[in-house]
């Protein structure tokens, strides 16, 4: 199961009551209900964005709510006025296309290969969905057309990106990756420090939602009985959190190793 991000900039909200709450929510998985809070702000389109950009994770860790994500896009498309917000919006779609082609819903991927190239197009070298969409270009590569050696400089280019915007929450996705590209390397030190790092960022902003797979993940890359320890741990977040993602159960299964996950 491929690792996947929205936008994390400014992730925990600062001082802004609205982006707090929407971020108290989204990071225990209750998109619906942080996408709610948007609704009433739609003629913009970075909200607009936002929210769709909300249902789609959903979409990616419950493997439900297809035809909402489709209609928030639709809407975000609709609002979009400048290139920036087309290609943001062109992301989102890219994006959606990709999860429904990686859960097996149905095979999008030429549709998520054309919504990305899209947004590249439109998107400024200075707007700050470049290094999600960098990211998101790098699962195509890794995860749909099987060419881990195009996505690792889109992985770089999209934690370089991360750092300069302080996107902290996508870099735990870009340490993630490049950590899992090393351990099918062989490189297993070197996966185990981006593992780590990408798990303490998670705990540190508390991505909720993300700390099982992030857990299962830097399993991989240690030694029993601190691996066993780890998948403990993630078994446990998994449950309380009600099973989510759902695909993470199959690796949670004590005979059943992988470094992927969200």
């Amino acid at each position: 199961m491929a690792d996947t991000a929205m936008s994390g900039a400014g992730s925990t909200g600062g001082d802004d009551p609205l982006q707090r709450a929407i971020w108290r929510l989204r990071s225990r998985g209750c998109w619906t209900d942080a996408a709610a809070l948007l609704t009433p702000h739609l003629h913009d389109a970075g909200a607009a964005v936002q929210r769709t950009a909300l249902l789609v994770e959903r979409c990616l860790f419950t493997g439900q709510g297809w035809a909402e994500a489709e209609d928030a896009l639709r809407v975000a498309e609709a609002v979009a006025h400048d290139d920036d917000e087309r290609g943001a919006a062109a992301c989102e779609r890219g994006q959606l296309a990709y999860a429904a082609t990686v859960l097996g819903v149905r095979d999008r991927s030429d549709e998520a290969r054309s919504a990305l190239g899209r947004a590249a197009a439109l998107l400024s070298p200075g707007s700050r969905t470049r290094p999600l969409l960098d990211f998101r270009r790098g699962l195509v590569a890794e995860h749909l057309a099987d060419a881990p050696q195009s996505a690792r400089p889109a992985y770089r280019r999209a934690h370089a990106g991360a750092l300069a915007h302080g996107d902290t929450l996508l870099l735990s996705f870009t340490w993630r990756h490049l950590a899992a590209l090393s351990l099918r390397d062989g490189e297993v030190a070197e996966a185990r420090k981006g593992f780590a790092e990408s798990l303490r960022i998670r705990e540190d902003l508390g991505f909720l939602i993300g700390t099982a797979p992030a857990l299962a993940a830097l399993a991989e890359a240690e030694p029993e009985p601190e691996a066993a320890r780890l998948r403990a741990e993630a078994r446990r977040l998994f449950h309380l959190l009600g099973g989510i993602p759902t695909w993470l159960a199959d690796q949670l299964h004590p005979d059943k190793s992988s470094p992927a996950g969200v």
